[in-house]
């Protein structure tokens, strides 16, 4: 496990990679000793450096949902990252929304459900039904993803490891509501779909039944996963539940 020291040192590099808009080196190249764990720690002493700049959290982000992205990245859970009030940007029906491509460094964009929690969610122990419960409502978002540590190593190309998109919260880099609010108890959510487009040309499509078989499975995973460290999912919030 990473002393603290280390993991200020990593954290401060991340901060300076965003600000600058220059990626680095994968941690794990560096330090192959790096755990899970240490990628999470990580990423809470980089989201503290955001904090003392005047950002704040709103909620939070799931990512790796799909067994192909987890077995690709050979896990076999997802990860998890926070959102910040800087990274939102939403978006009314027929709105043409311009968000500057240089506010990032590699941006990709992935079509996801958004939960808007209207009560908190404590683990360990929380269940699908305890989220559709405490759901104000679901809407459609856009994930904008980012990479201050670099997917493919720039000397051997070799990708990245979980533990370095852990510590670079989980790729999250923007977020995009849509107007559209629907009731999660009323709502068939794995069987609602998506279609992307570019240019009016439709890039990708998929169902949220391949977010786990229901996107609710991550909120609960993720109020679960947040117990041990003494954190919960507030009221207010928004989660990604994953693309």
């Amino acid at each position: 496990m990473f002393d603290d020291a280390r993991i200020a040192q990593l954290a401060q590099e991340l901060h300076t990679a965003e600000k600058t808009r220059t990626q680095i080196e994968h941690f794990s190249k560096r330090f192959p000793e790096m755990t899970i764990e240490d990628g999470y720690r990580i990423n809470r002493a980089w989201m503290q450096l955001q904090y003392a700049d005047g950002r704040r959290a709103i909620g939070h982000k799931i990512g790796l949902t799909s067994r192909a992205m987890q077995m690709a990245s050979q896990i076999t859970e997802p990860d998890y990252g926070t959102l910040l009030d800087t990274m939102r940007y939403d978006c009314t029906p027929g709105e043409v929304l311009d968000i500057p491509v240089t506010n990032f460094i590699a941006p990709r964009v992935e079509v996801e459900l958004a939960f808007v929690l209207k009560h908190a969610l404590h683990g360990p122990n929380v269940t699908l039904a305890q989220v559709l419960d405490a759901t104000d409502y679901v809407t459609p978002a856009i994930e904008i993803i980012d990479a201050r540590i670099e997917q493919f190593d720039r000397h051997t190309k070799v990708m990245r490891k979980v533990q370095d998109t852990i510590s670079d919260n989980a790729a999250n880099a923007g977020i995009v509501l849509g107007a559209a609010r629907v009731d999660p108890h009323t709502t068939d959510l794995p069987w609602c779909g998506a279609a992307l487009r570019q240019n009016g040309v439709v890039e990708e499509t998929g169902l949220a039944a391949g977010v786990q078989g229901h996107p609710a499975i991550g909120i609960a995973w993720l109020a679960n996963k947040l117990a041990p460290w003494g954190e919960h999912l507030a009221a207010g919030e928004i989660v990604l539940a994953g693309s």
